[in-house]
């Protein structure tokens, strides 16, 4: 274990679309990242899979500046926020629960469906909500990252994928390229 009291920034970020797939054949789900909006159908054996969706998102690591320690995220599809759509949905529970102690409530979600059985690790979770910390004055909010594998109806989720590097920044953002 590092002795190094880390200072995570954003790298290797990537700006995309977490694309959702439907199997016609065996009607399985998968996701996958592209960064360019895709709609194409394909075959891969008996099954034939069309876009059914898509969320812009982005995809990144985090190094630390101190000591240049890399932590990948390669199973991190993009952070979900959760709009309460589903009451009983367990990350709504935690969401209620957190925001009346002043913690904004955060999904990591993942690649479906590997990391429905090789979830992203509560280290890696942790390392995520400290760095959404390192920046914020915590004495008014803090931020905490919890899995997806929470949302039991992933199919009627209506949470919003968050694609603003700096939404959660409480540091002026850099100059914008303009929309159009």
């Amino acid at each position: 274990m590092s002795d190094c009291q880390h200072q995570w920034a954003m790298v290797h970020l990537r700006f995309g679309f977490m694309v959702y797939e439907r199997c016609s054949h065996c009607n399985s789900l998968r996701t996958h990242f592209s960064e360019e909006d895709v709609w194409d159908e394909y075959r891969e054996g008996d099954c034939t899979y069309m876009v059914v969706e898509n969320a812009q998102t982005f995809v990144f690591d985090l190094a630390c500046t101190k000591c240049n320690h890399v932590e990948k995220y390669d199973n991190l599809m993009g952070l979900l926020y959760c709009t309460g759509c589903l009451p009983d949905c367990k990350v709504e529970i935690l969401r209620q629960e957190y925001a009346a102690k002043r913690i904004f409530l955060l999904v990591a979600f993942g690649h479906v469906p590997e990391t429905q059985t090789n979830r992203i690790s509560q280290e890696k979770l942790d390392i995520l909500t400290e760095h959404f910390n390192q920046r914020r004055d915590t004495s008014r909010s803090t931020v905490k990252i919890v899995p997806f594998n929470l949302i039991d109806k992933l199919s009627v989720c209506r949470g919003e994928f968050i694609h603003d590097v700096g939404m959660l920044s409480l540091e002026p953002p850099e100059e914008r390229k303009p929309l159009l």
